[in-house]
């Protein structure tokens, strides 16, 4: 299973109030973009790499590093410093704490003994989809993506799932700002067709994807909305084509997903 990891630039939420910027910390912001420096093309900097990655001199940077190796989320041998597994307690406290993956649990492991296949829950951050939960199908093989990973969101139904409760107007910023890189044959890299295709996702309420990121693999996808007709996330689930010839997917797969975003909306 191929898992991307992509450090993309994070779209504002336009629902929360802009924040005076006298009040922020600027250093924490500097301290978090050396840690999104680190991908898997750097997994190793230096500090003069890591400032012209992050717009920090090479002093600073090397601070910033010297301070993540002595809090526990970095280490280094004097040269090149490397993220360490203590920065997975930030995304952990994420999940420990968020309350909508609790509430999804049990419906997606529900879904998933139900159908036998992968059912995930994910949300869109800035320009990637990531997995906040995942229920494994009860079989030998499971596929679909773990929790936590990251994917460009134009190669995965939960992207176009979510992407179509966009108004017009923020679907065309959004696209604008977007890396439609190749991954498959497949994949929807031109921006005009992607617009079409997220059009059409939102008059179906639902989108499916054929490889579009992994040769063999398909997704379908609802948005997963609140009580108030928000979008909160998708719920989602990940199979293998071959098993579902022509439109057998969508028949067999589509309403119990349809049936546990219904459920959802009623509790979130």
């Amino acid at each position: 299973m191929t898992t991307i990891r992509v450090i993309t630039k994070h779209m504002p939420d336009t629902a929360t109030a802009p924040i005076d910027p006298k009040l922020l910390i600027e250093g924490l912001g500097k301290g978090l973009r050396v840690i999104e420096a680190f991908t898997d093309e750097r997994p190793r900097l230096t500090a003069t790499e890591a400032g012209n990655l992050t717009g920090l001199t090479r002093t600073a940077a090397r601070r910033y590093l010297l301070s993540l190796v002595h809090f526990g989320y970095a280490d280094t041998d004097g040269k090149y410093y490397w993220l360490g597994p203590g920065v997975l307690r930030l995304g952990q406290s994420y999940l420990d704490s968020a309350r909508l993956p609790r509430l999804a649990r049990p419906f997606l492991q529900r879904l998933s003994l139900h159908t036998g296949e992968t059912a995930n829950m994910s949300v869109l951050d800035g320009h990637d989809v990531v997995y906040l939960l995942r229920s494994n199908a009860p079989r030998v093989l499971s596929i679909g993506y773990h929790t936590g990973a990251r994917i460009p969101a134009h190669c995965v139904s939960a992207g176009f799932a979510i992407l179509s409760t966009y108004s017009t107007a923020d679907l065309e910023h959004w696209v604008q700002l977007h890396d439609f890189s190749r991954f498959t044959p497949q994949t929807i890299t031109e921006p005009t067709q992607f617009i079409a295709l997220v059009q059409t996702a939102r008059q179906l309420g639902y989108w499916t994807t054929d490889q579009f990121i992994n040769m063999g693999l398909s997704g379908l996808a609802v948005p997963l909305l609140d009580r108030k007709g928000q979008c909160q996330g998708a719920v989602s689930m990940t199979y293998q084509r071959d098993l579902y010839p022509g439109d057998s997917a969508l028949k067999k797969l589509l309403p119990p997903l349809q049936d546990t975003a219904e459920v959802l909306r009623g509790i979130i």
